[in-house]
């Protein structure tokens, strides 16, 4: 049975949409119809965090509050969770503890921006009682402020830190929790003026959707097809969120393996590769901001196919196999071999990602880079990634992928070839890098022009060598 009824908390209540339009953002939303105004619209793209709002969502009998940026997050995908606002932090016209904080330092001046920091902030002071530098600088990654500066800011949140979480939020969470409780797990099926959107809660009904709606577009987080309505200005005439089904967000480990379900998030799964390739949990912290690892995922990064993907090269150069479901059968694709070209791959209608399979060899030796033009919350110019086997100072196994040098994340196949069985030396990698233009042939883009990529790309693969040889980091300013 299937409800075309969304149904979340907000303000203590619990609301109900019949047939909301699926296309509809939560910010336009918020603002339009809630009229709620204290949340704003900067970029319209998840890069500016004027947006930010907080969901609060269940999981273990406890809420998890996650920010998120509202322009590119649509509608119906509240249904099961608690709507949080800047306009519900005040409580019987008292400031939050977070926005008490933001006064004292003196964090806004034009105040554009400033909801969305204190929804970042919020979310924050929620999730962590010990706030560090790095916790700060997270949770901030994805807010722009061009006037305030953000050293007040800054220093707010590290007011924050050992605060006691005794807010009116907190003191109502058993009452969240039954009210959350009370909405129906069960099948989301939209249809609103022809435009659909369908959020079944088990693999089975996925594939009967999937059957009879086979040019679907696939939800598996959403941070990147939503852009089709907010900067295309396109209606996606029919969604399919993978986001409710439980058996595609897991993790199982292994010693040999890592297996990664479809719709485990970027933030989990970033707080998971730290124990097994450090470089590769650098890389993701770097990944859009906090609001995007929250609701993306790695195999929408992979569906995508994004030739800029700051994942895909890293999980290139793992050798990383992807398991794809289609309406019978499962198959397997070596990643290397499922990209096509510019935002094609082998993935057909009616078919999904199941899962990522990620090797694990403690004797390989991993390295990746990301440069981009800002640190945080900023698109690749070149992504670089490194594995190499070395016995007795030979390379017996090299695996370099590069993203934002071709039309797609792409292996470098010809200095591959050239550096096993030789010896790790300098000369050999100098040798190497001389080949960067047969593997690749980069375009001018605004990012980064063809001959800057190309010097990267041969930089990169010299700091993964020195790093390796002298065993230690080396700094690059970006």
């Amino acid at each position: 049975m299937a409800s075309n009824t969304i149904q979340f908390l907000f303000s203590d209540k619990i609301y109900k949409i019949k047939n909301p339009d699926p296309n509809k953002t939560i910010l336009n939303y918020i603002r339009n119809d809630l009229k709620m105004t204290g949340t704003k619209e900067g970029c319209a793209e998840g890069g500016c965090g004027a947006c930010t709002i907080v969901l609060g969502e269940l999981d273990k009998g406890k809420i998890i509050y996650k920010s998120i940026n509202a322009c590119i997050g649509f509608l119906p995908t509240l249904n099961g969770k608690q709507l949080i606002l800047i306009e519900d932090l005040i409580h019987k016209n008292k400031p939050h503890v977070v926005q008490e904080a933001m006064v004292k330092f003196h964090g806004s001046q034009c105040g554009f921006c400033t909801p969305g920091f204190t929804m970042s902030l919020f979310s924050m002071h929620k999730n962590k009682k010990l706030i560090n530098k790095e916790i700060v600088e997270e949770a901030l990654s994805g807010n722009l402020c061009r006037c305030t500066g953000y050293r007040p800011i800054i220093d707010a949140a590290k007011s924050l830190n050992n605060k006691k979480d005794q807010d009116h939020f907190k003191k109502k969470e058993n009452k969240t929790i039954r009210l959350l409780r009370k909405i129906k797990d069960i099948d989301i099926e939209i249809n609103y003026q022809g435009k659909k959107y369908f959020a079944p809660k088990t693999i089975t009904n996925l594939k009967k959707i999937l059957k009879t709606n086979p040019n679907a577009k696939i939800l598996s987080g959403g941070t990147d097809l939503s852009l089709e309505v907010t900067k295309f200005r396109k209606d996606i005439n029919t969604i399919v969120s993978l986001n409710s089904i439980n058996k595609l967000n897991f993790i199982k480990k292994s010693n040999t393996l890592l297996e990664i379900g479809a719709t485990t998030s970027l933030f989990d799964f970033q707080n998971l590769i730290k124990k097994y390739f450090v470089d590769f949990y650098d890389v993701l912290k770097r990944y859009g901001s906090l609001q995007i690892r929250n609701v993306g995922t790695i195999a929408g990064n992979i569906a995508t196919a994004s030739p800029i993907g700051d994942a895909l090269p890293l999980l290139l150069s793992l050798d990383a196999k992807i398991v794809i479901q289609g309406i019978n059968q499962k198959k397997i694709y070596s990643l290397n071999k499922f990209f096509i070209s510019y935002r094609k791959t082998k993935l057909k209608k009616g078919e999904f990602i199941y899962s990522i399979k990620i090797p694990l060899n403690k004797e390989n030796i991993f390295k990746a880079y990301k440069i981009s033009k800002r640190f945080d919350d900023d698109i690749s110019s070149v992504c670089g990634s490194f594995n190499f086997l070395i016995k007795k100072n030979k390379i017996t196994k090299a695996a370099i992928a590069y993203g934002g040098m071709s039309e797609i994340p792409k292996r470098a196949s010809i200095i591959e070839k050239n550096l096993v069985n030789s010896e790790f030396s300098e000369n050999t990698f100098n040798r190497a890098v001389s080949l960067i233009n047969k593997d690749f042939s980069p375009l001018d883009d605004m990012r980064a022009s063809r001959n800057y990529r190309l010097a990267i790309a041969k930089n990169l693969l010299l700091k993964a060598f020195y790093e390796i040889k002298y065993k230690k980091n080396i700094r690059l300013h970006t």
